[in-house]
């Protein structure tokens, strides 16, 4: 069965490399892409809840923080598991962050560890 993940990052150059990355390492998963917050939850109310969610935190117009706390107050989202893919590093970011999502994965980012932390999630 073909797993969804959506990539919510501002920076195209990132939802390529997950995409292509992604998608030749299990031709199972279908990577959406989108660019901003509001379109994340756009997306969330017009489709069926997604297995992932990949998701910046410094975006503009609804930040990561943002669309983070609108899905888990959702009783129809809260489940969905996200990581944020972030360069906001700083302690108070990273010790929150870990609070509200299941990961939280560093910008630059290792793409073979990023596929083992999602097939850990996905199965």
């Amino acid at each position: 069965m073909q797993k969804i993940i959506l990539i919510v990052d501002d920076n195209p150059d990132i939802r390529y490399v997950i995409k292509i990355g992604m998608e030749e390492f299990d031709d199972n998963i279908n990577i959406i892409e989108i660019e901003n917050g509001e379109k994340c939850i756009e997306y969330l109310e017009t489709n069926s809840p997604p297995d992932l969610i990949l998701l910046d935190i410094m975006m503009p117009g609804l930040d990561g923080w943002g669309v983070a706390s609108k899905i888990k107050k959702n009783p129809l989202w809260d489940h969905i598991p996200i990581f944020f893919l972030t360069a906001k590093i700083d302690s108070y970011s990273k010790s929150f962050g870990k609070i509200v999502c299941d990961k939280y994965i560093k910008k630059p980012f290792d793409l073979n560890e990023l596929r083992e932390s999602i097939k850990e999630v996905l199965g």
